[in-house]
């Protein structure tokens, strides 16, 4: 179905109304201009089948003049010749021409009146496609707009995740590196704790062999003195 059903309701229409209530404003204006130009075709078309009227209108009245030129001609030949009759003939016979050009003279005002009308109709058509084309124009510069500032806030939007991002591992290196240096610390503590442990188990195998040299020698001297 047609946004519009007449020519009148385009002329007529309020495309900045009607795109206001669309629910799809740039397939509603593509359909208008549309419509518009199909009609426009149609309004040059029936232009052009009046003109070609008009114009088969005046072929008609220039002949029906030129014939009536050759009665008068004639009529003026008899007269020359003494035949008044026959110059009354031919006279007769232009009337009756001159009565159909009168005729057909009184059709060609409907045809310019009808061209008239059309000729306004196509410079109104004309205009309001003309409207509705800039009107287009306006919905694609906010269309292209709108998608520019969502792609700059897009990009706005990623580079703030990426600095967040940045933020949260640099956070995270600096955390990784304390957990780091605790760990070396007590990597070291527990290589002291090794060497003391390692001390007391040397330590106490020395105080093992010294009791053992003591009680050896402490038997062979009582050996000794019950020799």
């Amino acid at each position: 179905m047609g946004i519009f059903t007449r020519l009148t309701d385009i002329i007529n229409s309020n495309i900045t109304h009607l795109l206001d209530k669309a629910e799809d404003p740039d397939k509603m204006i593509r359909m208008m201009i549309q419509e518009m130009e199909d009609t426009l075709v149609e309004v040059r078309s029936s232009a052009a089948r009046v003109i070609a009227d008009r114009k088969e209108l005046d072929r008609n009245i220039s002949r029906l003049k030129k014939v009536e030129d050759d009665w008068y001609a004639k009529a003026e030949l008899a007269l020359s010749k003494d035949r008044e009759d026959l110059a009354n003939a031919a006279l007769i016979e232009k009337a009756k021409l001159v009565d159909l050009a009168l005729e057909l003279e009184q059709d060609r005002a409907p045809l310019e009146d009808a061209l008239k009308k059309y000729e306004e109709d196509i410079i109104l058509l004309e205009a309001k496609i003309k409207e509705a084309k800039q009107k287009q124009k306006a919905l694609y510069e906010r269309q292209n707009s709108a998608q520019s500032r969502l792609k700059v806030r897009a990009r706005l939007y990623s580079n703030r995740i990426e600095d967040v991002m940045n933020r949260f591992n640099m956070m995270e290196r600096r955390v990784e590196e304390t957990e780091s240096r605790v760990e070396a610390e007590e990597m070291g503590r527990e290589m002291n704790l090794y060497e003391e442990f390692a001390d007391l188990v040397a330590n106490e195998a020395v105080a093992d062999e010294l009791a053992a040299l003591k009680e050896k020698l402490a038997k062979k001297s009582s050996k000794d003195e019950k020799k």
